[in-house]
């Protein structure tokens, strides 16, 4: 679980939130939307403790992060970012691997049960065939799911994601987002993403964030579909009526 307390976040004179209290459940998958450059990677920069730059408190799981020693945060939270990775040298498993770094010992040596998290880490992502091959001879698709696969064996009960579908074809982003809701719901983890798909954060997130600045509005899926929020912010009939659409 995600609470942000009393909490406040900006850049030079710029201020984006501000007095935001909300929690992000645990087993739920939330998507994060809002308009270009209201801070949507800024706001999952400081919850992954990559920027301190705020006021109030974010809490993971009743621990403020603040207190929290940087290996202890990498047992609470996992993040997976916008950049295409491309490890030529590595296979996926060693990539995968990688995810374990918070229980290996000071040599970093996995363990025989560290080598199953991460065969059961590549299963779950539907990865496991891909074992063997090196990321530079693969899809965007399927390289974004060896490095949720890795955050998977990173063990945390949060996830972090910064605009998992960036590079995707259609099919390919609903078939990630569909995982992330089957791995929020079978594994009890916070999953939190940022989209600027409205269609898919509509269809299959349990919940949505949405920036209004300096407002952060947090409500159940339906709940947001008919509060007025998603129309008014985006300013748009024609977007949002195509979104409601789909659903």
């Amino acid at each position: 679980m995600i609470e942000l307390r009393d909490f406040s976040i900006g850049y030079g004179q710029r201020q984006l939130l501000e007095d935001v209290r909300v929690t992000i459940p645990s087993r739920n998958l939330t998507a994060l939307i809002g308009r270009n450059g209201t801070g949507k990677s800024t706001l999952l920069r400081a919850v992954a403790g990559l920027n301190r730059n705020y006021s109030g408190h974010i809490d993971i799981d009743g621990k403020d992060i603040r207190s929290v020693a940087p290996d202890e945060m990498a047992r609470m939270m996992a993040l997976v970012t916008t950049e295409r990775v491309r490890v030529a040298a590595l296979k996926c498993e060693d990539v995968v691997a990688i995810g374990r770094a918070p229980y290996t010992n000071w040599m970093g040596r996995l363990q025989e049960q560290d080598r199953e998290i991460v065969a059961e880490s590549l299963k779950a992502v539907g990865m496991e065939a891909y074992a063997r091959r090196t990321m530079d001879r693969m899809s965007d698709g399927e390289c974004q799911r060896v490095m949720i696969a890795r955050a998977l064996a990173q063990d945390t009960p949060v996830m972090l994601l910064d605009e998992p579908t960036s590079f995707l074809d259609l099919p390919n982003r609903y078939e990630l987002c569909t995982l992330l809701s089957k791995l929020a719901h079978e594994q009890g983890k916070c999953i939190l993403f940022s989209t600027h798909e409205l269609d898919i954060a509509l269809t299959l997130s349990d919940s949505i964030a949405l920036i209004d600045p300096p407002r952060l509005h947090c409500l159940p899926t339906e709940e947001m579909r008919h509060s007025g929020h998603i129309e008014r912010l985006f300013n748009n009939p024609s977007l949002w009526s195509a979104s409601l659409c789909r659903t």
